[in-house]
């Protein structure tokens, strides 16, 4: 089969034939139909983030069950899925407490290198490895959808989708009528805007640095817009939320300078989520006894906090009752061969979700 292969950091991904593995007991494998392209497989193109290469990275992905290994009995052949990237082990400490989205397997999580070129093992990057024609995940990763959802759709789900939605249902558990700030309105940041729409923020405040995203986030629940390059995203935040700050601020970028705006934007007793991926290097200096006295909360976000098997089919079934956008987060189409190419949009910031497709999903 086709697949992108990355075999050097901030080196074009090469596009070639490679072998994959059948699925081994427990396991499952899927002929994708779409991947989405997500900033995450970007900062391991560009960074260490303890992928070995060679690799191949995608993990938003969606499509059909080809076949299933030895003990497998929650999906069959034919079946349509999306793919959750990472160990879901389900034995685990945090997996046995219903955060499988921290899934810490005894001894590690295994190195998925179901895939070679020959003598050379090739690593599923997240545990999926979606720019390719097929993948073999463990059967615990996929949770079946209905035929009828277009899987390209579908796909933002694995990651984009339930991580914005989930960082504020899951994580933050936002309340009806709290005010709410957004900076980095990208596909994870839109996601949070709707999110915060779902839970029936009053203000949903987008911030920015590129008007057209800001845009958009508006068609998808934003109630007021901030140009950062244009205004002081904190003292603009504090001037619409009564000069106290607003309840919550979610991070979606991964840069210390930005964090601290989210910080620095709730009143106090607000919490703060850092949703977005920072390298590993970054720092940031907060005052504890600032933080003692305002009680102002900064957490982590990890995956949404989601819980695949069961919030997929919730936001399924908000797509299908049309109270969640997905089609409308694909700005394009790219075929395989086009993957650099979609890594560089995205980059540019030319698209809200770049979507590679296999076939015609």
């Amino acid at each position: 089969m086709k697949a992108a292969v990355l075999y050097e950091r901030n080196a074009p991904l090469v596009v070639e034939e490679v072998e994959l593995a059948p699925p081994g007991p427990g396991e499952v494998q899927v002929k994708l139909a779409a991947s989405g392209v997500c900033h995450s497989d970007v900062h391991h193109w560009r960074q260490e983030l303890g992928t070995p290469l060679p690799a191949v990275l995608g993990h938003e992905g969606a499509g059909v069950v080809e076949a299933v290994g030895p003990g497998v009995t929650r999906v069959r052949p034919g079946d349509h899925v999306i793919i959750a990237f990472g160990p879901k082990c389900g034995e685990c400490f945090y997996c046995l407490r219903g955060m499988p989205h921290l899934c810490t397997p005894p001894g590690g999580p295994p190195l998925s290198q179901r895939l070679r070129k020959g003598d050379l093992l090739i690593t599923q990057a997240f545990g999926v490895g979606s720019y390719a024609e097929r993948t073999t995940v463990p059967a615990n990763n996929v949770v079946p959808i209905p035929q009828d959802v277009p899987l390209a759709s579908a796909a933002l789900i694995a990651c984009g989708v339930a991580t914005g939605v989930g960082a504020v249902i899951n994580t933050a558990r936002v309340e009806p009528g709290a005010s709410v700030v957004v900076i980095g309105t990208g596909g994870v940041g839109l996601n949070v805007v709707q999110g915060a729409r779902l839970a029936g923020a009053a203000k949903i405040i987008a911030v920015d640095i590129l008007d057209h995203k800001l845009e958009l986030a508006e068609q998808f629940g934003a109630t007021h817009l901030i140009n950062s390059r244009r205004e002081d995203p904190v003292e603009r935040v504090r001037a619409l939320t009564g000069g106290l700050g607003a309840d919550y601020a979610f991070e979606v970028i991964g840069l210390p300078q930005t964090i601290l705006q989210a910080y620095e934007s709730v009143r106090k007793g607000g919490v703060a989520v850092i949703v977005g991926v920072a390298s590993m290097e970054a720092r940031i200096e907060l005052s504890p006894l600032m933080m003692m006295r305002t009680g102002r909360t900064l957490m982590g976000c990890a995956y949404g906090s989601t819980r695949p098997q069961v919030d997929f089919p919730r936001l399924i079934a908000l797509y299908q009752a049309g109270r969640l956008k997905l089609d409308e987060l694909i700005s394009r189409r790219f075929s395989l061969e086009e993957i650099n190419e979609a890594f560089h949009a995205l980059e540019a910031g030319q698209v809200a979700r770049g979507v590679v497709v296999y076939g015609n999903p």
